[in-house]
């Protein structure tokens, strides 16, 4: 680019031209970026930090710990309690929600984080991220209850994610757009590299766990089959398979180039709607590949529609480019 763009103007060109965010809402987002630097040099510096292995804990949902899950699931927590932007965080990793101690200032905001997403590939130094959500506190002067939290994806009012791999990249979207920052550590600040992403609405590619096929529901099957049939098949191309079990790095795959992401409802737990968090993980991405151009649905509705009923609900996820997401919604429809 002809001229440097910090994520610090940046976000105050979004304040004080676009007028899409209000000052708090910038300074809490600055300061999420900060965090998320921070967990970029815990990740960067792996068996020489002493960070990597299993923590011998588990989380809410009875997955194992990792090492960098709780380091950076505090770093968040430590990085925004004070700044008075906000009213209380909930976070994958913690059973229920922080409220921010009295002795700081309380917001009007509350954030939500998946702290380290695809936490099983950090032993193998394979790409990671940070995703996070922010919504607006319901009004009323009484404290925060978890039910604040139980607000559909479209009541988002910034939601972004932070990829740790060759680069560190923030993709970040406000509600005009999704725009794209690298890390310049020699600076030490997010750099603006693209605004207006836009997610192909055709592609070859689909990511999968193809390990799971006996156990998908038929449309997800009709869906993989045609893929796989190439161009004898009804589809007419040849499709290529992706799938690096990170969702922050697969959703970026996306936003570069399209393609379709789905992990969808299967039999194993077939009383679980899903294995992704809709609150954590669903909503923000969702967001994030809507306002690329893209579509997100459980297979049946709007991911951004689903009203949530708990704090660590669970969805099924298909999202991507905006074709061959209608049209795996289309197979769930026809049944």
């Amino acid at each position: 680019m002809a001229k440097r763009i910090s994520l610090t103007r940046y976000l105050v060109e979004q304040q004080r031209v676009a007028g899409h965010i209000p000052s708090e809402l910038r300074l809490l987002l600055e300061v999420v970026a900060r965090a998320c630097k921070s967990i970029s040099q815990a990740v960067n510096k792996g068996a020489l930090g002493g960070v990597l292995g299993s923590a011998g804990s588990e989380n809410v949902q009875g997955e194992v710990q990792k090492k960098l899950d709780i380091i950076a699931n505090e770093v968040l927590i430590e990085a925004n309690e004070w700044g008075g932007h906000l009213a209380a965080m909930a976070s994958e990793e913690m059973d229920g929600i922080y409220v921010v101690p009295n002795r700081y200032p309380q917001g009007e905001y509350l954030l939500l984080f998946d702290p380290l997403d695809g936490s099983s590939n950090i032993d193998v130094n394979v790409s990671i991220g940070t995703i996070f959500s922010v919504l607006k506190k319901p009004d009323g002067d009484r404290g925060v209850e978890e039910s604040d939290f139980l607000q559909p994806g479209s009541h988002q009012v910034a939601a972004g994610y932070c990829v740790y791999g060759p680069q560190t990249t923030l993709v970040l979207t406000v509600g005009d757009g999704v725009a794209m920052f690298t890390l310049d550590r020699e600076q030490g600040s997010f750099v603006l590299i693209q605004e207006n992403l836009r997610i192909p609405e055709d592609t070859k590619e689909f990511a999968i766990n193809m390990s799971n096929m006996r156990h998908w529901d038929e449309p997800v099957k009709r869906y993989i089959d045609e893929c796989l049939q190439g161009k004898e098949g009804p589809r007419g191309k040849d499709f290529n398979m992706r799938w690096i079990a990170s969702m922050v790095a697969d959703v970026h795959r996306i936003m570069m180039r399209g393609g379709v992401f789905m992990y969808p409802w299967d039999k194993r737990e077939p009383n679980k709607p899903g294995k992704l968090r809709l609150l954590y993980e669903a909503n923000p991405m969702g967001w994030l590949v809507e306002q690329a151009g893209g579509a997100a649905t459980n297979g049946r509705q709007r991911i951004l529609d689903v009203q949530p009923t708990q704090l660590h609900e669970r969805v099924s996820v298909i999202l991507g480019s905006k074709n061959e997401v209608e049209r795996v919604t289309s197979y769930h429809s026809a049944l």
